[in-house]
């Protein structure tokens, strides 16, 4: 079978090469890949990639050999999955817990753009607590996560206000309910909960705007800078202000990739696809979506599409 591996380079980070097909564990699913969706974080991975990587976490396909153990969905079943790595093939093993089984009314293009970016915001909001009523300040909200993140929790009743520095991005969550600010100093405080996804000086500033016993949920350094707080600063800021570090992994996957699929169908939730094409341009999808000149996600489809 083709899979893409890294190659290091930064103008074209993989290629194809021929690779044996996985052999599944017991609680593993053979899937024949039809879609996957690169995420940004994977292409900072690929900047210097380690040994042996095999990149690829979002994946919709058919499975064509069950479980030897019996669990998860049965051969012919559409499905979504969250493997560990290894999505960017024509075939890739997923534990069962990590599948969800696809409706006639959801597509593969659209169930692939789900999994980290869907589950991510799932248990964002799960940790933040009830919505209704509050308000909520998300920073980093370009991407996937913020897109998820702003409709799910609009539904949710919350006061949402999202920063974005790309201006079209902005418009799009608008519309899905958010009050819209290009930089994270002209939102207007106090919130009671911030989810803060971009580190460098913009935390700081986040950690300002929050009321009193309020709570800063961090989970993400998009910036790829790091925070500096000063003790003395805080003693001028709110207080009793929590700060929480979050981070979506941790297996199983399989119930929150349901209930996107779920959301999906009842057109409640609505993913945005920037690009679709063929997985012959994965290489310069990757530097597309790095330099952020995709508008959500990219969803690159392979010959088992077809």
């Amino acid at each position: 079978m083709r899979r893409l591996i890294p190659t290091g380079k930064a103008a074209r980070p993989v290629a194809f090469t021929d690779a044996p097909q996985p052999v599944p564990e017991p609680g593993e699913a053979l899937v024949r890949v039809e879609a996957f969706a690169p995420n940004r974080g994977e292409t900072f991975l690929l900047e210097n990639p380690r040994a042996g990587l095999l990149p690829g976490k979002d994946v919709a396909g058919l499975v064509v050999q069950a479980a030897a153990d019996g669990s998860g969905p049965g051969t012919g079943a559409r499905v979504v999955g969250h493997p560990a790595r290894g999505g960017w093939a024509e075939y890739a093993a997923v534990p069962t817990h990590s599948l969800a089984v696809l409706p006639d009314g959801v597509d593969s293009v659209r169930a692939a753009a789900l999994p980290l970016a869907g589950i991510t915001a799932l248990r964002l909001l799960r940790t933040a607590g009830s919505l209704a009523g509050r308000r909520v300040l998300l920073t980093g909200a370009s991407g996937g996560v913020g897109h998820y993140v702003t409709e799910l929790a609009a539904g949710a009743g919350a006061e949402l206000t999202a920063v974005t520095a790309t201006p079209a991005r902005g418009e799009r969550l608008a519309e899905l309910g958010a009050e819209v600010v290009h930089d994270v100093a002209a939102a207007r405080e106090p919130f009671d909960i911030v989810l803060e996804s971009t580190g460098g000086p913009d935390l700081p500033i986040a950690l300002s705007k929050v009321r009193p016993g309020g709570l800063l949920v961090w989970f993400g350094q998009a910036s790829r800078t790091p925070v500096t707080l000063d003790f003395f600063d805080l003693l001028n800021g709110p207080e009793r202000v929590m700060i929480q570090h979050f981070h979506y992994a941790g297996a199983p996957y399989g119930s929150d990739l349901a209930a996107l699929v779920r959301l999906v169908e009842q057109d409640r939730l609505h993913p945005e696809i920037g690009r679709t094409a063929d997985w012959a341009e994965t290489a310069a999808t990757l530097v597309d979506l790095r330099e952020r000149r995709i508008r959500g996600k990219a969803v690159l489809l392979t010959e088992g599409a077809m």
